[in-house]
């Protein structure tokens, strides 16, 4: 039993530095170290890095919750700790 606890908290914290990862590129390396380089593209009409640190880490971020959210349904059923839905 607390095998599975454990595979279960380094499964969860896995996804969650893999995660945080990608939105540490995308808002920092993306939106800040690489700025100028990627403004010599355009998205939308708008230079990329502008995009990317005013408009696109927030995207990103929104959608690295929905994909958390999916992995951990996926997590909790596999390890037996999910909810079950009454509805």
């Amino acid at each position: 039993m607390d095998n599975d606890k454990q595979a279960y908290w380094k499964a969860n914290l896995a996804l969650m530095l893999t995660l945080l990862s990608v939105w540490f590129f995308v808002s920092f390396v993306c939106g800040i170290l690489a700025v100028d380089y990627l403004n010599q593209f355009r998205f939308f009409g708008y230079k990329l890095g502008f995009w990317f640190s005013q408009q696109g880490s927030i995207y990103v971020f929104v959608i690295l919750i929905f994909i958390y959210v999916w992995r951990m349904n996926r997590l909790d059923k596999q390890y037996g700790v999910h909810e079950d839905d009454d509805t």
